[in-house]
């Protein structure tokens, strides 16, 4: 590794006079002491690094007129309290470099070594590309940093501790950022800080956050906590005696701390549950840390042998740990003069870990207690690393990745149990479907039943702690779009949308294919060319013309309405003749009779099977039997209309060329929906009677509609009914007729001027 640049003399530089008192902190020294847990050569590398840094940051000062440097020092101190390694700790005396010095990344692959390099590209924001908005900036740069996160944990160490001393210094930067920057702080990074297991540094965010975002009701919070600590200073000492008697009594070895629960949380609670300070009774508590498992259990019945538990206050996290890896036992005491107080009861390992999370892993790689807790350490939020990987590998929008993201930034959980009794942690509000796709994605996407402690239950059912739950699956079945509706993990929520994407493209493409052949046809040529060599050179001149990147692409723009595909057969046309490749004059001649004639000679032939490329119109609900048309809307693929729909002849006095030659298959594969009005004479069982006569028919009834008008001698049923035909349509609008208390059945049609009133009559 190649030594940086010695830097030049500080002293040449005029420093302010606030600055000049605290220069100190911009030396090494103020770093050396905390270094003592690396050898020689890693803190002569992280020497090498602070030189480099001192260099690059040379003339720079903050807000509060202190030298740069002592930002980035900071930043390497807090992650020295982590005992991370020699790397990371020059990746934050770097992290500012590239972003605000100019430096390259090759300049410091070059000094410092590539891993170094790709910690501190990490951290770099994306200021110097463009975007269309800040919002969108800030999501790009969010999903690198959480990606480069997932690669590597370092990387988020780094800045969170960059946040936490850029919070602690807030005071100094105009008061116009505060909001902004609190906000910030308090949607997204202590969330992560909370879900990586790093409490210290989430509370302190948090309380930091409703200092700058909330002075007033901060202060006045921080008084009020004070006086309440003068007063029952006396109670908590008489609780504390008494607690370590009892321990002293049962000879086991305890650390009794005191511990208060932090403003924000206060706040919040005061806020959510709309309580008065004085109604927030557990702000004091006590945490007592044992020397091995079974005393933690030994430890929570001596307290319950000396004051009286709280019912519903007691959780066993040893058990069931957090989704962050956090254990305690925790329960709430009646203690003296009837005053609530919480005691958290943990072993030493589970201490390290419930205050630094991740992190815990290189504090016990760097201390002598190197155990199965480090094995726990390292294990801490790998399940939702490896799960941003794979929301990226399905949603390459930033914006749309960033949301999927902060749904899972749950502060709690949810902890079901497969029937296997695996423990499975899932935010609360949690569905079926999400249980399914957290146990693999091929489960989610073929889900087609629940069981939730043995009984059936739909797969939009909420779940709730302690329930086993079983996925029934099916080869044939595919996620439904409606899932989205109620799906609350991110996973989940990608997964549906890569799945529906990804098959509206290639059905799309299919639908492309088939419109573009047909066009091609009426130009004289027979088939669509294939993508080989020998036509590489015509769909290279034909995407140029387009604008699409493949051939691919092109054909899903056809069946999205983007393009019209008899204007794109006519290139194509005209390219493959000048490769030699003349129109056949027959086929010319052949297709435009016909055209004349039948127009649904070369239609495309729809039987339901579609799905997203093709849409049957919610306005006329066409269904098999009757006339049909076909739109190729903007973007929205193809949209048929009943042949006498007034939309759709609306449409074609505006937009004619959009319209393609569309018929019914013989044989459909499903119902289709289209829409009733049933005027009715009120009475008791009239609906029950209607339902039943559609039964009768073999007619689904979808959805009904009653309106909202005032109960009179008769009203208007809306229907949304599935039927295989017209003649099937028919039948029921018969039976329907002849039921008593029906007074008229029509078919609903949109109002047109030359089709008259909104509804038609039915019997057809």
């Amino acid at each position: 590794m190649l030594d940086a640049s010695p830097p030049r003399r500080r002293a040449a530089r005029s420093l302010p006079g606030p600055a000049q008192a605290n220069a100190a902190a911009a030396s090494f020294a103020a770093l050396t002491a905390r270094l003592d847990y690396l050898d020689a050569g890693e803190v002569a590398q992280v020497r090498q690094a602070y030189r480099f840094a001192d260099e690059a940051h040379l003339g720079q000062m903050r807000a509060s007129g202190e030298p740069y440097i002592t930002h980035p020092i900071a930043v390497a101190a807090q992650c020295a309290e982590w005992k991370l390694d020699a790397q990371a700790l020059m990746a934050a005396l770097l992290h500012d470099a590239i972003e605000d010095c100019g430096v390259t990344k090759p300049e410091l692959i070059e000094r410092f070594g590539a891993p170094v390099a790709e910690l501190v590209d990490g951290l770099t924001k994306l200021d110097k590309l463009h975007f269309n908005t800040r919002e969108e900036n800030q999501a790009e740069s969010f999903r690198k940093m959480l990606l480069a996160m997932a690669r590597d944990v370092r990387v988020i160490l780094i800045k969170l501790a960059d946040r936490s001393h850029n919070m602690r210094t807030l005071e100094d930067m105009p008061r116009a950022k505060w909001g902004r920057i609190s906000a910030e702080t308090l949607e997204i990074y202590a969330p992560i800080a909370h879900r990586l297991g790093l409490n210290q540094t989430y509370r302190e965010l948090q309380e930091l956050s409703l200092r700058y975002l909330r002075p007033w009701r901060h202060a006045v919070l921080a008084k009020a906590v004070s006086k309440a600590r003068n007063r029952r200073r006396d109670l908590i000492q008489k609780v504390q005696r008494e607690v370590e008697a009892a321990f002293d009594a049962a000879r086991i070895a305890v650390r009794l701390g005191g511990r208060e629960k932090t403003l924000y949380s206060i706040y919040r609670k005061m806020d959510e549950k709309h309580l008065s300070f004085a109604q927030v009774t557990d702000i004091y508590g006590f945490r007592i840390v044992v020397p091995s498992v079974s005393d933690c259990y030994t430890a929570l019945g001596v307290l319950h042998q000396m004051y009286k538990p709280v019912p519903g206050r007691f959780k066993d996290h040893i058990a069931i740990p957090k989704v962050n890896g956090y254990q305690s036992l925790h329960t709430t005491l009646v203690g003296p003069a009837g005053v609530n107080i919480e005691f958290q009861i943990r072993t030493q390992e589970m201490h390290l870990v419930a205050e630094s999370g991740v992190a815990a892993h290189w504090l016990y790689k760097a201390g002598p207690e190197a155990s199965k807790a480090s094995e726990a350490g390292e294990r801490l939020g790998a399940q939702w690393l490896q799960s941003l990987l794979d929301i990226q590998h399905e949603t390459r929008d930033a914006t749309e990745f960033w949301d999927h993201v902060k749904i899972d930034l749950f502060p709690d959980a949810v902890y079901v149990f497969t029937p296997k009794s695996q423990i499975l942690a899932l935010p609360r509000g949690a569905t079926t479907v999400d249980f399914a796709y957290a146990i693999h994605s091929s489960v989610g996407d073929h889900a087609v039943a629940a069981r939730i402690n043995g009984n059936q239950v739909p797969l939009r059912t909420e779940l709730k702690i302690g329930d086993v739950i079983a996925v029934e699956t099916s080869r044939e079945a595919t996620p439904d779009p409606a899932w989205l509706a109620f799906v609350r993990t991110g996973r989940a929520r990608s997964k549906i949308r890569h799945y529906l994407k990804t098959r509206a493209v290639a059905e799309s493409q299919a639908l492309g294919a088939q419109l573009l052949t047909q066009a091609l046809r009426a130009e004289g040529i027979e088939r669509l060319p294939g993508t080989d060599a020998a036509y590489h050179a015509v769909w290279e001149k034909l995407l140029r013309f387009t604008g699409n990147r493949n051939a691919e692409e092109l054909l899903t723009d056809l069946g999205l309405g983007k393009r019209i595909a008899s204007i794109v057969a006519k290139r194509l046309a005209n390219l493959l003749a000048e490769s030699g490749e003349k129109p056949d004059a027959l086929l010319i001649t052949r297709e435009r009779f016909t055209a004349s004639v039948q127009p649904a000679h070369a239609a495309v032939v729809l039987d339901g099977s579609e799905n997203a490329s093709v849409q049957f119109a919610t306005c006329c609900r066409p269904v098999p039997g009757e006339s049909i048309v076909g739109y190729l809307g903007r973007g929205e693929g193809l949209v048929v209309h009943a042949a006498d729909c007034g939309t759709a002849r609306k449409l074609l006095n505006k937009d004619s060329e959009r319209f393609i030659g569309v018929e019914w298959s013989d044989e459909p594969v499903r119902a289709f929906e289209t829409h009733l009005l049933v005027t009715v004479a009120n009475g008791k069982g009239v609906l029950a009677r209607v339902a039943q006569a559609l039964a009768s028919a073999e007619v689904d009834i979808t959805h009904v509609d009653m309106g909202e008008e005032r109960v009179q001698d008769a009203a208007d049923l809306r229907l949304i009914i599935a039927v295989r035909d017209r003649s099937h349509l028919d039948a029921a609008i018969r039976i329907l007729k002849r039921t008593p208390s029906v007074l008229q059945v029509e078919r609903m049609r949109p109002r047109s001027s030359a089709q008259g009133p909104a509804a038609s009559p039915g019997a057809g």
